[in-house]
């Protein structure tokens, strides 16, 4: 599939640029040329796969003939394995997917695996809105359970991520700057009005219920007696594109639906899963008289439950409301749908929307090129709701490849910037830089040798004090940060006596997502009963309340350590990350409000985390496992190919003859040439034109 979707874009540039150029022609603003090579090697694959190129992709794209590079380059990293990473962080941003929430973890898993197996969108978004049933064990559900199935938020959320249409507002009054009316944002609420999420008191599973009622009522509570209160008849309040004929974008999509539904049957015949015949045995009519269960057997009650989470109508029982509201949302006759994807899209890759916000679609907010818009959107429909086939149109135009615009007034490159003659500053996204540091430092693997590095450092513990007051002998025997009585935090590791703070704040564990979702699939609640005698549970509440009088005292300790470092990709980090972490301050949202963007906007806490932080520190320390090692040290040293090579690690890009004078005073300055080099790989990192992209 992705091969074909590849062919099928890589023509499509031309007629882009010719639709926007159409559009641009009456306006009289200043056009950019192209960047160099080198500029877009690193743009690109900072856009595409989330990192700046290694210095063995650089030679490889110089290979190449000049006239195919390009090309090349764009295929080759929309095959690469980083362009999932890159553009399910982008995926996850917009369905604000929080590894905390119930199903979360799952969710970021399955939605990763969608880019990388190139889902089409509409049927990933469609399985986003109709899934039901226990968190993680079907991923899809947690988006769902990500606004806890209330069908009022849940109506925003849909309206305003899969189609840039903000109607919440509308949940409380008409709106007063648009058409939406209250009664349409019920109508649409109730599409989620018999949805409701449950917990288990036995098993605390999370799962979806599908209930008989709805709990979305019109008017409005409080504008009527209760018993006037009638339920809401759900209302798409979009509407859609019904031309007739069929517009020639869905002509073709309907057409490569079919072919590709009739190559399927024709590859293989379906086959029967467990979770088929669940859902099929789901709608037998439970015959058992009630009572069958005794109500004071606790242990058959809750085996009982366990079974019903697995078998029975709360957890597979689909939506056909949410599967109407799917139908009608993911529409290839559904402009909003469309249009507000490759708008996202557009964003991402050019620093600004068609339509910006890219989340207010309306007619107070109109398109800069509405021409354009329609042009990707349509090519979107066509080509199979392909996620990389719109990043392919974008990147292949001569709208994309273009440079800023320097030496003009603040007004006039503006101008330019909003026609898209010529490309905005944009910063890295935290994710991005937080990978191309640890590219350029070569710390996604250990670049020490053993015993090179080895430290004395002072550690801050816990230790019990006995009911006598002596301490323990057990130095193992620490208190964890929740249960300190006065709920401050532990001390972390102290190299010369003393943590500087915010030190280790980029640290974080890599998620194997393919693992998430084999352990999901074959998690299953349990529910753990054991019977215990009356002087068992005597002898536990004595231990119980020894250990609340029990207290603790903090010791200080020395461990060595072999202090080798390396660090896990962000893009496969549990996200969002903790509020003070690297990422967070660099931007990446809470994702826990509607509309919540990332926030490019520069702060002090940004450039300390810069300077001072452990990872910019480790990535500019040289290793004797690293290349420019040789270079600098020993008889064969080459002082100008290491700063060169440095350079190319960090810039992507030779050194000026001036630059290259300026690394060898400040190596001859240093006590020695690597302590040079790392202080001038540590300037490079904390340059604009590191952070920021070409």
């Amino acid at each position: 599939m992705i091969g074909c979707v590849l062919a099928a874009t890589a023509q499509a540039a031309t007629p882009l640029d010719k639709v926007l150029d159409g559009e641009n022609a009456a306006r009289k603003v200043t056009t950019s040329p192209k960047i160099d090579d080198l500029a877009f090697l690193r743009r690109l694959s900072i856009d595409l796969i989330g990192r700046i190129p290694t210095v063995a992709e650089i030679a490889e794209f110089e290979s190449w003939p000049v006239a195919e590079r390009r090309g090349k380059l764009i295929d080759k990293l929309l095959k690469n394995e980083g362009f999932a990473d890159r553009w399910a962080v982008f995926l996850s941003d917009m369905f604000r997917v929080r590894s905390n929430a119930d199903g979360g973890a799952a969710l970021q898993a399955y939605v990763h695996k969608a880019v990388n197996e190139g889902l089409p969108y509409d049927q990933l978004c469609r399985q986003l809105l109709v899934a039901g049933g226990r968190a993680g064990k079907i991923p899809e559900v947690g988006f769902v359970l990500g606004d806890n199935a209330d069908p009022m938020a849940l109506a925003g959320t849909t309206a305003q991520v899969f189609m840039g249409v903000r109607i919440a507002c509308a949940q409380c009054h008409d709106h007063p700057f648009d058409t939406w009316k209250r009664e349409e944002f019920y109508g649409m609420a109730a599409y989620f009005g018999k949805t409701g999420r449950r917990e288990s008191e036995l098993t605390k599973a999370v799962f979806t219920i599908e209930n008989k009622q709805t709990n979305v009522k019109w008017p409005p509570e409080g504008l009527a007696p209760e018993d006037q209160r009638k339920a809401m008849i759900p209302n798409f309040p979009f509407s859609l594109d019904a031309d007739k004929p069929l517009p020639d974008h869905v002509a073709r999509f309907v057409s490569l639906r079919k072919a590709e539904e009739e190559a399927r049957l024709k590859g293989s015949q379906k086959e029967v899963s467990v979770d088929d015949l669940l859902a099929v045995a789901s709608t037998k009519v439970d015959t058992r008289p009630k009572g069958a269960v005794d109500s004071f057997d606790v242990t058959a009650e809750a085996k009982q439950e366990a079974r019903n989470l697995r078998v029975e109508n709360d957890l597979y029982t689909q939506s056909e409301l949410r599967q109407q509201l799917a139908d009608l949302v993911t529409s290839p006759r559904n402009r909003y749908f469309s249009r507000a994807l490759v708008n996202r899209v557009w964003s991402q890759l050019m620093g600004r929307g068609i339509v910006e916000p890219v989340d207010d679609f309306s007619d107070n907010n109109p398109a800069s090129h509405e021409k354009t818009l329609d042009f990707l959107a349509d090519e979107f429909v066509a080509g199979g709701f392909q996620l990389r086939q719109v990043v392919a149109a974008i990147v292949n135009s001569d709208a994309y490849q273009r440079d800023h615009l320097f030496g003009l007034d603040a007004q006039q490159r503006k101008a330019s910037e909003e026609a898209f003659t010529a490309m905005p500053v944009r910063r890295m996204p935290a994710e991005t830089m937080f990978d191309s540091i640890v590219t350029a430092g070569h710390l996604f693997d250990v670049k020490h040798g053993a015993g090179d590095n080895k430290k004395t450092i002072k550690e801050i513990i816990q230790v019990a004090v006995s009911l006598d007051g002596s301490i323990s002998a057990d130095k193992t025997e620490v208190a964890s940060l929740t249960g300190r009585p006065n709920g401050a935090a532990m001390g972390g590791a102290m190299a010369g006596g003393q943590a500087p703070m915010g030190y280790d704040l980029e640290s974080a564990i890599e998620v194997n997502f393919t693992e998430v979702l084999a352990m999901a699939k074959k998690d299953e609640p349990r529910v753990e009963m054991m019977q215990v005698s009356n002087e068992d549970m005597e002898a536990r509440q004595m231990m119980e309340a020894r250990a609340l009088r029990r207290k603790y005292v903090d010791q200080v300790v020395e461990r060595e350590i072999d202090d080798n470092p390396k660090f896990a990709s962000a893009m496969r980090m549990p996200s969002p990350a903790p509020p003070a972490h690297f990422l967070r301050v660099f931007g990446q949202p809470a994702r826990d409000v509607l509309g919540d963007h990332r926030d490019h906007s520069p702060s002090m806490r940004q450039a300390l985390m810069m300077l001072n932080g452990k990872m910019t520190h480790e990535a500019s320390r040289v290793g004797r496992l690293e290349p420019v090692y040789a270079l600098a040290t020993g008889p064969k040293s080459d002082l100008d190919a290491a700063v060169r090579l440095s350079y190319r690690e960090a810039f992507t890009r030779d050194p000026s003859a001036e630059e290259l004078a300026d690394a060898h005073a400040m190596m001859k300055e240093a006590a020695s040439p690597l302590e040079g080099l790392s202080d001038l790989r540590w300037i490079l990192f904390n340059s604009h034109e590191f952070r920021f992209i070409p």
